[in-house]
């Protein structure tokens, strides 16, 4: 229950009136957290008496997408559903599984009890977020990120008084939420266990998904007491290779002393008195026999560890000396590593963004024009457990500023004057369950700053034109070429903002400062040449290596852009000739006397020297002839090269050789 001991419905119902009409609530009368909750509904526009408005329930189409979005959470849960249905059975009962945002996805119920229960929408699809249905078990467990039982007259809506209602948080490994066990009825039937049993239910469905989510990893299955291990009163940690914290049930946060939010940031030897050596010879050896594990103040811990075979020789080896001097391999599984082509400072930023993925972590990016800040935050989004969920880019900078807060927080139907007769989701909501990236967010202006902030902070989006604030649930990535510390201290961005979204800062390096630049290139080759496999020659790569790149990646592969379509048919390695006339100017610097083949005539041989002396007595055609011929000489024979420097295509070339 939400209060301690059951208090008569008129009661209940005499506060929630005097609530309405601006008094103060009785705290003997009504649970704190459902005060807060009454309170959070008067907030949202809702009226006891009045009922629901601007009630969310997806269509056919849109729910068939949430359901895909959900599918592991749906697949998981429905066993854990249908043995607690068996519990319930006939007490006129039903069991609700709902997603993070408060949307029914699956439903067991009595046949005798589903009329009433569609009447109040208790069927896939229809949404009991707190802002839409007022206080409820699903609503108020999600916006209180607990296990909370509501009954009868405790909901704010007079229409649901005749339901008790008790509801759990489902969350991940890594403490994301992903959704909301339930099980509602006919307050008539209510039941003092209602509770237990789902928080115990929710507890199956996490560790069943943990399972699975850390499946590869090396996991600590933790008891006071050697039996208890293998219970589903287990406490399980999921383990990096370096001995890092990167998954735990909530048991096991509990007997470790540990947050949802210290997980990925907590090594296991600063909680328990033991190393990842230690535990992978202990996995290895295939002991049944749990370990004995003291934490920090001194009581004991039962520890049983498992890991994949293939996994603990991997795992091992982090131990081991290295043989080779060489960079480190990067992991192969993930599109950080895609992007990693040796160069270790970009690869120790990658490794800490790793780090955090999946956790409730802002990434804030620094770094010059055009060093692949969008490309980063892409990789880090495919790399987490959001991956298969929306990533918006948005430019802060390209975006007008009249557009930009329709853009991002979208509007209701006929907000303003051209506004879609439809309305308008907005970005922010587009990024619901993925990941939003603010590209050039130091440009953003101070009053939409205030409202981002407002939405990082209440996790919730308001559209223009009015409406219920809808919750949204995204990671966040930011990017910027602006100090924006600076700018925070010289009042030209909210300091306050700042210190929400810089949660790790990233700076990545600009090009020339790169140790990769050739693996670098011949990446890029691979990328924008397709098949066969192009070269570069040896002198060119030496002088693009030299070159400062004011542009960073974006001007270099735009260069091998170019030089590739100046390929002919059957040419397969770039050279001088390749590049366009502005790079080659500013090259002859970077190159030096020895970098300038004579088969770059932009380089070696000046204008003049193409012009064969004209006589008095000479032809237009043989003054254009010797031209070609003079073209062909400074080529050293290649007749792609002489129709270059001639301006003309090779076909015509062969016209004038003819």
């Amino acid at each position: 229950m939400a209060t301690t001991h059951p208090v008569p419905g008129p009661v209940l119902r005499e506060a929630r009136l005097r609530l309405q009409q601006g008094g103060t609530l009785p705290l003997e009368a009504v649970d704190e957290r459902v005060a807060r909750s009454w309170q959070r509904s008067l907030a949202a526009g809702l009226t006891p008496a009045s009922g629901m408005h601007h009630v969310d329930h997806l269509s056919g189409s849109e729910l068939r997408q949430s359901l895909a979005c959900n599918i592991d959470l749906i697949n998981h849960s429905q066993p854990v559903m249908e043995y607690l249905f068996e519990q319930v059975r006939h007490s006129h009962s039903m069991v609700v599984l709902a997603d993070r945002h408060g949307t029914l996805m699956h439903t067991l119920g009595d046949a005798d009890f589903l009329g009433k229960a569609e009447r109040v929408a208790l069927q896939a699809g229809a949404c009991w977020h707190e802002s839409q249905r007022g206080t409820n078990a699903i609503g108020t467990a999600l916006a209180e990120a607990c296990g909370i039982e509501i009954h009868g007259p405790e909901h704010y809506l007079e229409r649901n008084d005749f339901l008790t209602c008790a509801a759990s948080p489902i969350v991940s490994a890594t403490g994301e939420l992903l959704g909301i066990l339930d099980i509602s009825g006919d307050q008539r039937s209510h039941h003092p266990h209602t509770l237990g049993l789902v928080n115990t239910a929710a507890r199956m469905i996490e560790n069943r998904l943990f399972a699975t989510t850390c499946r590869h990893s090396t996991c600590l299955h933790l008891h006071p007491q050697a039996h208890g291990i293998g219970t589903l009163a287990e406490g399980v940690v999921a383990l990096s290779e370096d001995g890092w914290i990167m998954g735990a049930n909530r048991q096991a946060l509990a007997w470790l002393g540990l947050r949802h939010q210290d997980i990925g940031a907590t090594p296991i030897a600063r909680v328990l008195d033991t190393r990842i050596d230690t535990l992978l010879a202990r996995a290895a050896s295939q002991h049944d026999s749990p370990l004995v594990l003291h934490r920090k103040d001194g009581s004991v811990l039962h520890a049983l560890v498992r890991a994949q075979p293939g996994q603990r020789v991997a795992m091992r080896s982090t131990t081991a000396p290295r043989r080779s001097t060489g960079p480190a391999t990067p992991p192969e599984q993930d599109a950080l590593a895609q992007l990693d082509t040796g160069d270790a400072a970009w690869r120790a930023i990658a490794d800490k963004a790793r780090r955090v993925c999946g956790k409730p972590i802002p990434l804030l990016l620094h770094g010059e024009s055009g060093v692949g800040k969008e490309l980063f935050a892409r990789a880090v989004h495919d790399s987490s457990p959001r991956r298969h969920r929306p990533f918006v880019a948005i430019n802060c900078a390209a975006l007008p500023e009249h557009l930009i807060e329709s853009e991002l927080f979208g509007y209701s139907p006929g907000a303003f004057t051209g506004a879609r007769k439809e309305g308008s989701l907005g970005r922010l909501r587009e990024a619901d369950g993925g990941t939003l990236f603010l590209d050039e967010i130091g440009d953003m202006p101070l009053a939409l700053q205030t409202r981002l902030l407002r939405v990082l902070q209440e996790r919730q989006v308001s559209p223009l034109g009015g409406g219920a604030a809808v919750a949204v649930d995204f990671a966040l990535i930011c990017a910027t070429h602006q100090p924006l510390r600076e700018a925070a201290e010289a009042g030209r961005f909210r300091a306050d903002l700042y210190y929400r979204l810089n949660g790790l800062t990233l700076i990545l390096p600009p090009l020339r400062q790169r140790s990769d630049f050739e693996a670098l290139t011949r990446k890029l080759l691979r990328e924008l040449g397709g098949e066969p496999p192009l070269d570069i020659t040896p002198d060119l790569l030496q002088a693009l290596a030299a070159y400062p790149w004011p542009g960073n990646l974006r001007q270099y592969a735009s260069v091998l852009r170019t030089a590739i379509a100046l390929l002919d048919a059957g040419e397969t390695t770039v050279d001088w000739p390749h590049l366009p006339d502005d790079m080659l100017a500013l090259l002859r610097p970077a190159a030096g006397p020895q970098a300038a083949p004579a088969s770059s005539p932009a380089l070696a041989t000046p204008p003049t020297a193409m012009a064969p002396s004209m006589g008095p007595d000479q032809k237009l055609a043989d003054i254009s002839r010797a031209a070609v011929q003079q073209a062909i000489q400074n080529a050293r024979g290649n007749l792609s090269a002489a129709a270059r420097q001639l301006g003309i295509s090779r076909q015509t070339l062969y016209r004038k050789l003819g």
